[in-house]
């Protein structure tokens, strides 16, 4: 870990402990991360049982408090290659309101609009470029590793900023994403977040993942391969005076091609693979070249899975020709029950089976991040919180469609409390899926008859750390996969740990060369004991009988001191943002202004994790 302002030490005597795996720091207190010179007790982080007699604790640097200041977009922007959303918009949302209104369903919720434009806009899909963690990571990387400038910013746009990666090529434009150089010194390249609306890289960039990016990807043979996934898509290219050939496909048959030919210069056409989950992994499926402190490939090492959503879901129950078959827009872009016009001018038919292109996903945290700092991250003026308000309700109930659990086998006895957690994931892939700081965590809560706490275990703090996680005292540090838990330090955290080359703990994309803790929950149909490597579970898991084919169970022995009969509350929670990580990339603010910045803005967010699935008990 870099860039520590100062070190406190202090003796922490008695403190009991769970188990964990522990590189290089000893643990150290938690509060005393933000504030300098506060020294508290910190259970959790040592490689065992017992007392924790020194405790080295790392201070933060003081935080700037620098914010983002992206200007606005030009969203109706229009060029050889690609076109804003707001050119599609002006026909695929409905421009009217009340009775007028015809991009309308009827449902539990009254009369809902199902505009394209309007679903998507707030999704995380549409706001890839102004991410502000995207961002911080971003420049970390860049920061440690300059030499790799070059491939940062061409395999981090690629999906992140995928339209204005492909101009760059297509038109020979220099692209980074922040300044470099400096004007005095005569080597000067200015980054899409110093560029405004009249640029129109920028304009291509701040679209994020955008309309006419995924309906141009062509179905050129590679779709579902390697080389066609880690930004493998393809879009081709068009000569002027043939632009009004570029396809836009989509899933109907029969499109009415006419009318958008002539007024957005694409032609609709029908492409079965905009509806797969082949398309999907092109991004989301990533592989990565590891590299040394100093920015040199490893020797040996071909690449790191960095995150394998598609090939979790390829090796799962919900495969095409599986037995819970489903594609990832199956589930993503929910399909609607009822016919429904796509567009407010120029359709002449309602459809079946539209599918509503919501972009449903987990990070309700970043969405509340983009409705609190709208302003500083250029989120159009268009776009209300009402807006994002109600595009995380619809990702809160979402979440709860993606596990279930189950409370099996409680009994009490000599003031034991007993409990099988059996938890179960409904999704297609690994529950969290994609990149490596999201966790899902257990929580258990016990309250007696007298409605006291008797027992607490995965308690989350207001600044997103986990009550008895190793990580979030010592971010050197992880929590094992336990299929036993004895102490209310013992927290069964689901998430997956990166490496190095030397097997040390890292934070660090670049450093990565594999995994060494991966318990996130397999989806049904995932055999742990016949998967590629890439897609393998990781450390004590791998062991663990009833961990596979989607589910784990977990034994409980809680000491009890109370009257019964005791309730026992039991939560699976999800976090976007592991405490630990944040504090290995905080420890740069002072460094790296994107960092401070996220750092800012993380600090006034009080959304930190989202409850998957609940269930009660009461033990007599």
């Amino acid at each position: 870990m870099k860039g520590r302002a100062r070190r406190v030490e202090s003796g922490l005597p008695g403190c009991s402990v769970g188990q964990s795996n522990v590189k290089r720091r000893p643990t150290y207190s938690l509060l005393a991360l933000a504030f300098a010179g506060v020294v508290l007790s910190a259970c959790g982080g040592s490689s065992g049982g017992g007392s924790t007699p020194i405790t080295t604790v790392d201070v933060l640097p003081v935080l700037r408090g620098l914010k983002p200041d992206l200007p606005q977009a030009d969203a109706a922007f229009e060029s050889n290659h690609y076109s804003g959303n707001a050119v599609c918009s002006a026909c695929h949302d409905d421009q009217a309101t009340g009775d007028a209104a015809t991009m309308t369903i009827q449902d539990e919720s009254g009369l809902r609009d199902v505009s394209i434009g309007k679903a998507w806009q707030t999704s995380v899909m549409a706001n890839s470029t102004r991410d502000p963690y995207w961002h911080a990571v971003v420049a970390s990387e860049l920061h440690n590793y300059p030499n790799l400038a070059d491939e940062i910013n061409d395999t981090c746009t690629r999906c992140h900023a995928p339209m204005a990666n492909d101009l760059a090529k297509k038109e020979n434009l220099p692209l980074q994403v922040f300044d470099s150089g400096s004007v005095e010194e005569g080597n000067f390249v200015q980054g899409i977040y110093s560029m405004d609306s009249t640029n129109e890289l920028f304009n291509h960039a701040m679209d994020g993942v955008s309309c006419s990016l995924c309906h141009q990807i062509a179905d050129d043979g590679n779709l579902g391969t390697d080389q066609g996934m880690s930004g493998g898509w393809v879009v081709n290219e068009f000569p002027e005076e043939n632009f009004q050939d570029r396809p836009a496909y989509g899933q109907y048959a029969d499109p009415d091609q006419g009318y958008m030919r002539q007024q957005s210069g694409y032609t609709p056409v029908y492409g079965a693979h905009i509806s797969s989950s082949e398309t999907c992994g092109s991004c989301h499926n990533l592989k990565t070249e590891p590299v040394d402190e100093n920015g040199q490939p490893v020797p040996g090492i071909s690449h790191f899975a960095e995150q394998m959503v598609y090939t979790e879901w390829e090796n799962s129950a919900f495969d095409d020709g599986g037995a819970q078959a489903q594609s990832c827009q199956g589930c993503h872009m929910p399909k609607i029950d009822q016919p429904v016009l796509l567009a407010s001018a120029g359709a002449t038919q309602a459809r079946n089976d539209f599918a509503e292109h919501t972009f449903l996903g987990a990070n309700t945290v970043m969405q509340d991040m983009l409705k609190n700092f709208s302003a500083e991250l250029g989120v159009s003026e268009d776009i209300t919180a009402a807006d994002f308000d109600e595009s995380i309700a619809r990702n809160r109930e979402f979440l709860k469609t993606s596990a279930s659990i189950e409370l099996q086998n409680t009994s009490l006895a000599d003031n034991k409390l007993n409990m099988d957690v059996k938890i179960t994931n409904l999704t297609g892939h690994k529950l969290p899926s994609g990149y490596h700081t999201r966790r899902a965590y257990l929580h258990v809560l016990v309250i007696d008859a007298d409605g006291k706490v008797v027992y607490e275990n995965g308690a989350i703090r207001p600044d997103g750390s986990i009550a008895g996680v190793s990580e979030d005292a010592n971010p050197d540090s992880y929590e094992i996969h336990y299929d036993k838990i004895t102490s209310p330090t013992q927290v069964q955290v689901y998430q997956g740990i990166t490496g190095d080359a030397d097997g040390n703990q890292t934070h660090s994309l670049l450093a990565a060369t594999q995994f060494l803790k991966d318990n996130r929950l397999t989806p049904a149909g995932f055999n742990k004991n016949n998967v590629p490597a890439d897609v393998a579970v990781k450390g004590a898991a791998a062991t663990d009988d009833d961990f596979n084919n989607g589910s784990d169970t977990v034994s409980y022995e809680m000491a009890v001191s109370g009257t019964a009969p005791y309730t026992t509350l039991v939560e699976l929670r999800y976090q976007p943002f592991s405490f630990g990580s944040l504090m290995t990339l905080f420890a740069e603010s002072d460094k790296v202004d994107q960092v401070d910045m996220f750092r800012t803005i993380y600090d006034s967010t009080t959304l930190r994790d989202e409850v998957i699935a609940t269930s009660v008990v009461t033990v007599q």
